[in-house]
């Protein structure tokens, strides 16, 4: 797996907290602005392992959105959709997912890696009732919203797709 680039931000107001995040492709540590070379580099190596291991939990892998994809089916559409296979796609990148009801197969891009747990049910949600009727008719929607945040998944999804351009959308 490739080294992220890693930029590591000094601060003479920060004293004992050190801070990482994902910004713009890279990780951002932040540290004290008192702290050695090798301070930081200790540093940054536990942040690395703290962030991988935080977004380890929340990046399952296809058998797991699989899974994942199957029990929402039996909790909120009475099992009625059943998907053969949900994976992540590199290739998403005008659509938060899709879905293929003849090989009952679901997608879901890559730039959801990492939203929360809800947010992605949610467009899983959406895809499996894809898997039962195809367009956007009302009858569609009435399954989506038998899922309980379905208003406010659409609305992380409409201010992340704000932050990324506007150029992600539902299918």
């Amino acid at each position: 797996m490739d080294e992220p680039v890693v930029e590591v931000r000094r601060s003479a107001r920060r004293r004992r907290t050190v801070t990482a995040f994902r910004e713009n492709g890279r990780v951002v540590v932040c540290v004290p602005a008192r702290f050695s070379k090798a301070e930081e580099q200790q540093w940054v190596d536990t942040m690395l392992r703290r962030l991988a291991t935080k977004e380890g939990r929340r990046r399952p892998s296809d058998e797991q959105l699989l899974a994942r994809a199957r029990e929402l089916s039996r909790r909120y559409l009475d099992g009625q959709a059943q998907p053969l296979s949900v994976r992540w796609s590199a290739i998403q990148q005008a659509r938060w997912g899709s879905c293929t009801p003849t090989d009952r197969s679901i997608r879901i891009s890559d730039r959801l890696r990492g939203v929360p747990q809800w947010v992605l049910d949610y467009v899983l949600v959406h895809e499996l009732a894809h898997l039962m009727i195809i367009d956007h008719r009302p009858e569609f929607w009435a399954l989506v919203q038998r899922y309980p945040r379905s208003e406010r998944a659409r609305g992380f999804l409409d201010g992340l797709s704000h932050a990324a351009g506007g150029d992600l959308e539902e299918n």
